[in-house]
């Protein structure tokens, strides 16, 4: 038999050591899905660990500028609520503005510090329903202490004397002590100034 008639034998590729006659550029589709999973559980895990960071920093900074406003002037934007207004004896009239409030507590004593702009006919509910009436305000007197004032950025008893009357209204124990400062400047809308006191 001569060279010519020798049947022709398939060349192989070489192979790499090990790998099972397969391409090593070739990822195997088991790995393929563990990298899939992988990338999938980060996601799910990182995007919403993201976000709680975000918003975790954005809480903290709001709270923060509320903090800072509170500092400032004490008082709170807005109606104390009822049950509040119900234990201090502080029946804020109906469509009053500019309600705002802080409030003070310790073993001691409590305080109720409001303030609200309301009409000539709102003064006089607010007066008859605490017990009293505008009678009992006294021309020219400020009943709240510079103190207390100061403890939320009242500035009471400047300017004209005559704008200013106040009372100080006693309730039998354990009811509330309560010194109240109208500033009568704008005639038609007086302000109210009340600290509300309650010593067990």
């Amino acid at each position: 038999m001569t060279m010519a008639d020798r049947p022709a034998v398939p060349r192989q590729t070489p192979s790499a050591p090990g790998n099972g006659g397969e391409d090593p550029r070739r990822t195997p589709p088991s790995t393929r899905r563990r990298i899939l999973t992988l990338l999938i559980v980060v996601l799910l895990i990182g995007i919403p660990a993201g976000y709680l960071a975000i918003s975790a920093k954005q809480s903290r900074d709001s709270g923060r500028d509320k903090e800072g406003k509170a500092a400032a002037t004490g008082l709170t934007e807005g109606w104390p609520s009822r049950v509040t207004r119900r234990i201090y004896d502080v029946p804020i009239p109906a469509y009053s503005a500019d309600v705002a409030y802080y409030e003070t507590n310790s073993w001691k004593i409590s305080k109720l510090y409001v303030q609200f702009v309301t009409s000539q006919d709102g003064l006089d509910t607010f007066l008859g329903r605490i017990g009293t009436s505008r009678s009992s305000l006294e021309q020219g007197k400020v009943t709240i202490s510079t103190k207390e004032a100061a403890a939320v950025g009242w500035q009471l008893g400047a300017g004209a004397e005559s704008k200013w009357a106040g009372t100080v209204h006693r309730h039998p124990r354990p009811e509330p002590v309560q010194d109240i400062t109208v500033d009568f400047a704008n005639k038609a809308h007086p302000k109210v100034y009340i600290v509300s006191t309650v010593t067990p």
